[in-house]
């Protein structure tokens, strides 16, 4: 599939999220939606920074299955453009640490936690989530979305968080999982070829994170909830409007339309599945 000039182009996550001068793109797209100036809000951002699917929502349901605490230390596994952390710290006065392996992500999520004054309670570093650089215990609660697909270390991937986690704290998880009929049809909003996608049956993951120190508190399977979630969307498009300012082509370039809807696909034929997960680090693990 062919790409625009500013789209990522290789299978490296680095470079399949972001893509080139990015920051600049964000930049100009600001001022068209008639948000250059003053303060901006989640909600503001929200169709362009919560790059996952079912978007703020499914963040706010599982910051509440988690149940985040006021003034909670969070770890953010593959912050991204950094819309949960900033949703979590802006909603619960939580401190959150983001990592991400694109630089044009972290450079772009602090620019806008500047904007959204919340320079002061979250911060942004380039690192691999498979080696955090944060000391053992730091955090209550370790977070990510949709950023597990790309790793093929699982196990170093949950015992980093382990690590990283005080004995009790919890892990929030929401992630595409292998469904029962293979194989995946590319491209997809996480990999556009086969190389840089690294899915796991529901049990081998619920078996690795067990391997790695966590027990389950939370469990769902949002499968079906995501689907009707793309009913609605395909029907809202059935109304005419203009293509939005700010959305997720932003970042993934203007074939991400067709990403996502191989994405719906995979989910209707049983190849993927969505996973909503809250595990806890067991005491004296």
């Amino acid at each position: 599939m062919s790409e625009s000039a500013d789209a990522p182009s290789t299978a490296d996550p680095v470079h399949h999220y972001g893509g080139a001068r990015f920051i600049g793109r964000l930049e100009r797209a600001l001022h068209e939606a008639g948000l250059a100036d003053g303060p901006l809000t989640p909600m503001d951002l929200a169709p362009l920074d919560q790059f996952h699917a079912r978007g703020l929502a499914a963040t706010i349901e599982l910051a509440e299955a988690a149940e985040v605490q006021a003034g909670e230390a969070v770890v953010d596994i593959g912050s991204g453009l950094g819309g949960p952390s900033r949703y979590l710290a802006a909603t619960f006065g939580c401190h959150v640490s983001g990592v991400d392996l694109s630089p044009a992500f972290v450079e772009a999520a602090a620019f806008l936690a500047e904007r959204c004054g919340l320079r002061d309670q979250v911060d942004y570093r380039c690192a691999d989530a498979r080696a955090l650089p944060f000391a053992d215990g730091a955090f209550d609660l370790a977070w990510t979305q949709h950023v597990a697909m790309n790793i093929a270390d699982r196990a170093q991937l949950y015992a980093e968080a382990h690590r990283v986690l005080r004995p009790g704290g919890r892990f929030a998880i929401y992630d595409v999982v292998a469904g029962e009929r293979a194989p995946v049809i590319f491209p997809v909003p996480w990999a556009r070829t086969p190389h840089a996608s690294f899915l796991m049956k529901p049990d081998d993951m619920r078996t690795t994170l067990a391997q790695a120190g966590f027990r389950p508190l939370v469990w769902t399977d949002l499968t079906q909830m995501t689907l009707a979630w793309f009913e609605r969307q395909r029907a809202a498009r059935q109304q005419p409007a203009e293509k939005p300012i700010l959305g997720l082509h932003l970042a993934m370039g203007e074939d991400f339309p067709d990403l996502a809807a191989n994405l719906e696909r995979n989910l209707r034929e049983g190849r993927i599945a969505l996973l909503q997960a809250v595990m806890q680090r067991a005491p004296g693990h």
